[in-house]
């Protein structure tokens, strides 16, 4: 400690190098403290750095593969359609007139000749007796030309043997003949008016026999169109009043086939329906008829084929819309590969500058052919493939039959790129720069 008998100026001195004593030992101790945290931080980070270096996953393979598999591969034609009867009549009016009595309803059934509606026959029951009578009329007006004909024949043999005695002239036969040939023709105008009025008399009677509907097959009525009272004018055209589906144990789907599916139909083809109301089930049918006449809507044209639906249960029903799909073709226990592997194609190579190298096209194949790209080293950051020709058959849209080809069971065929120098990569430095 300094001396207090000594002079102010020598004490402040020694204080001033104590002080810088006592700073310079706590900035050593600074100093080694901060290297000693900068160590400690380095061996942690080296040691994290060494243990992910250790654990690192190994490289993301290039392909992704597929093998050769075996199963039933089954072609398959798919359309919307609407389901009908097989039969199906619309029964109409052939006259005009009130709708006196209505004798079926929705969902009766009927049998052949069963009256189902009957039309106020007044008007054409007056128009039958006044046809009746008019036929009386003319059948007696025959009666009278007939009997005055008669009378005049025997006028005319009278007047011609008084001119062969020379009691009368030949004006006077001349004009009993003449009386005689027009007492003919009356007798043939009389005749002709019966035939007339008789054709008149069964038109009417005909209307008549109209005015009550009967069933024309044994059915169904599945519509009904008019109630009693109602007026139908049948001036142009017959009006509807019932419709008759014959039998809706067997129905038919009318579907709208796709021109690019319809040569791959033909009659006597399974066939399955489906409808929205029946999730889950399937009703069994024939393709029994496609049709030769377009269907053109915008633009889109397709073919109608007729597929025949059994239906013992009696869930169709008329209208409905029902999802039909026909097996055309299909292949059991087939070797078959998966559709992604056709549609594979490598991504070409780049050059320095990141845009794809120019490469030569592949020569196209011949129908039934396809090509696949085959793993040759599957070693992970070094994988090859090429290219490998096989023939091919019917496919399900997932699947392809493989008929033959230089491909083994063993084979792992590509069918995507997951090499991070592929595509993305590409369009991740393209970005970049």
């Amino acid at each position: 400690m300094p001396d207090p008998a000594s002079p102010p100026a020598a004490r402040r001195s020694d204080g001033s190098s104590l002080e810088r004593e006592l700073a310079a030992v706590e900035g050593r101790h600074v100093w080694r403290g901060r290297l000693i945290a900068l160590a400690v931080l380095a061996s942690l980070a080296g040691g994290v750095a060494l243990y992910r270096w250790k654990t690192r996953p190994p490289p993301v393979a290039r392909f992704v593969t597929a093998q050769v598999t075996r199963g039933d591969v089954v072609e398959t034609v798919q359309s919307t359609g609407a389901v009908q009867p097989l039969t199906q009549v619309q029964v109409g009016a052939q006259i005009s007139g009130r709708i006196a009595r209505v004798h079926v309803d929705y969902n009766s059934f009927v049998r052949h000749g069963d009256l189902l509606a009957e039309i106020d026959p007044t008007l054409l029951g007056a128009t039958v007796e006044s046809n009746r009578a008019q036929l009386a009329a003319a059948e007696a007006q025959v009666t009278r030309a007939k009997a005055q004909l008669a009378t005049l024949e025997v006028s005319l043999a009278r007047a011609e043997r008084l001119h062969v005695e020379s009691l009368a002239s030949q004006a006077d036969v001349d004009q009993v003949r003449g009386q005689r040939d027009v007492a003919s023709a009356d007798l043939a105008a009389a005749s002709a008016q019966i035939v007339q009025t008789r054709a008149q008399l069964v038109y009417s009677r005909t209307n008549l026999a109209y005015a009550r509907v009967y069933a024309p097959i044994d059915g169904i009525v599945i519509s009904r169109n008019i109630d009693p009272g109602q007026t139908v004018a049948a001036s142009f055209q017959a009006p509807v009043l019932f419709v008759i589906a014959q039998d809706l144990r067997n129905m038919r789907v009318l579907a709208d086939v796709d021109e690019a599916d319809v040569g791959k139909l033909a009659e006597g083809m399974t066939a399955e329906a489906t409808v929205d109301a029946f999730a889950g089930e399937v009703f069994r049918g024939k393709v029994r008829q496609v049709r030769y006449n377009p269907n053109t809507v915008q633009g889109v044209v397709t073919y109608s084929a007729v597929i025949d639906v059994e239906n013992p249960d009696l869930k169709l029903r008329p209208g409905m819309t029902a999802t039909v799909t026909v097996r055309t073709r299909e292949a059991k226990a087939a070797r078959k590969l998966p559709n992604a592997a056709l549609r594979f194609k490598p991504t070409p190579p780049t050059g320095p500058d990141g845009k794809p190298l120019p490469q030569a096209p592949e020569p196209p194949l011949p129908p039934g052919k396809a090509r696949v790209w085959v793993v040759t080293d599957a070693t992970p950051g070094k994988e090859k493939d090429e290219p490998r020709v096989i023939d091919v058959g019917i496919t399900d849209g997932i699947g392809t039959e493989l008929r033959s080809g230089e491909l083994d069971d063993a084979a792992k065929v590509v069918t995507d790129e997951t090499d991070p120098q592929g595509a993305d990569a590409k369009k991740s430095r393209s970005r970049m720069f």
